[in-house]
């Protein structure tokens, strides 16, 4: 049999969406030295929008990581470089970067570890945040097999130490070079380099802020009927089981104002000068997550009947806390829900996400006085917030949107006689 010679070939950082230029290298799931296989994950990034595993697109043995945990790299930087023998070419299982390969190619090629040279499967579809996965990677802990203690079925940091011996001088290992470090100028201060989604964040609302005209009108609504209905609602047998709470009403609300005045759901073409409304609805759902502030959307929002919405609300909320959410899931959205009350903060103005016409913040909703049918008694109340570029959107407009999702909540019954 003749000898099979070998060659060096280079991984880059891939474009994983929408014109990203750089992503920061959170975790190496090899080192020099293991073999990688065409399809398998060697190491999650994170993008401006998103977390993301990349897959080696060849077979090889890892000869060098070119690039540090904990560095942001440019798109088209060597990642890593693999010794890949010459063979006759055969036929490929197709890899989306982010996503992994095929199920049926996932069984063949599971995934590696940070720091170990066995094979295991991944964790499956079990609920932790990036950190606390790439904690557990690192001790070696097996996600699917810890009982979670945290909200809505999370993992926990304490939980992976714990499965791990509890040791408290665990230190995770790391894995490629060092990454260089900023020098302490104060020793009662602490620098945190922005990257990722904050360094993304900061970008788009600066450049909103300075871009858009902003106008942000306020008013404030008894909503104790919405808050009874949602007690009813969790009531019916088709709610069963799904999570159901005043934000889902709101968001309805929010989809029936714009359906009644659909001038409010468009952009501004800056360079054409135009002004591009929209025919379809995807809203955006501000959610603050431990990489930032995420704003996820639920596609064809207005297509939605309400328990299917109810689903959409659940699936984007647990995604985004577990680090699940996708690049696609982050772009293109129309209009965007924020709920500050969570917070316990009653208003705020919002800032528009970039090339959207308007934003809605709902208030913490709690009992005060209000006149209801004239005599002050208890009553459930919400401030809402209506953000809007006032290139494409004047007063008249946005009075009437705001004024709309206002009405349904305090008679919710408008859901029904306003479609």
């Amino acid at each position: 049999m003749a000898e099979t010679a070998a060659r060096l070939r280079e991984f880059r950082m891939p474009d994983v969406g929408e014109g990203l230029t750089e992503a920061e290298l959170l975790t190496w799931y090899v080192r020099p030295g293991d073999t990688v296989t065409d399809g398998q994950t060697v190491c999650e990034i994170e993008t401006a929008k998103a977390v993301v595993e990349l897959p080696i697109p060849f077979d090889g043995v890892v000869r060098e990581l070119r690039c540090a945990a904990g560095q942001t790299v440019a798109v088209g930087a060597v990642v890593i470089t693999v010794e890949e023998p010459q063979a006759a070419p055969g036929p490929r299982q197709p890899v989306l970067v982010g996503y992994g390969v095929a199920p049926e190619a996932a069984g063949r090629r599971p995934r590696i570890a940070a720091g170990a040279t066995g094979r295991r499967p991944a964790p499956g579809s079990v609920l932790a945040k990036p950190p606390v996965r790439k904690l557990a990677r690192d001790l070696g802990v097996d996600l699917a097999a810890l009982r979670p203690s945290g909200p809505d079925g999370v993992i926990t940091r304490d939980e992976v130490r714990a499965a791990a011996g509890d040791r408290p001088d665990a230190v995770p290992p790391r894995t490629g070079p060092e990454p260089p470090t900023t020098p302490a100028v104060d020793p009662r201060e602490t620098r945190v380099p922005v990257r990722g989604v904050r360094r993304a964040t900061a970008a788009a609302v600066t450049a909103s802020a300075f871009t858009a005209p902003h106008v942000t009108e306020f008013v404030t609504v008894d909503v104790t009927r919405t808050v009874k209905l949602v007690r009813d609602l969790r009531a019916e047998p088709e709610f069963a089981g799904r999570r159901v709470g005043p934000l889902l009403l709101v968001a309805r609300a929010l989809l029936v104002a714009i359906e009644r005045h659909p001038e409010i759901n468009a952009s501004w073409d800056e360079a054409a000068q135009e002004i591009v409304r929209k025919d379809y609805v995807n809203l955006g759902i501000a959610a603050a997550t431990p990489r930032g502030l995420l704003v996820p959307t639920i596609k064809d929002a207005h297509t939605l009947p309400l328990t299917a919405l109810a689903d959409a609300l659940a699936e984007l909320v647990a995604a985004a806390r577990a680090g699940r959410t996708t690049p696609a899931a982050l772009t293109g959205g129309t209009v965007t829900l924020t709920n500050i009350g969570v917070f316990g903060v009653d208003s705020g103005t919002p800032i528009l996400p970039p090339g959207e016409a308007a934003i809605l913040a709902v208030g913490a909703i709690g009992s005060r006085p209000w006149v209801h049918r004239k005599r002050v008694t208890p009553r459930q109340v919400v401030t809402l917030s209506l953000s809007f570029d006032h290139r494409l959107v004047d007063g008249e407009l946005g009075s009437k949107v705001l004024a709309d999702v206002a009405a349904v909540l305090e008679r919710p019954h408008r859901l029904i006689a306003w479609r």
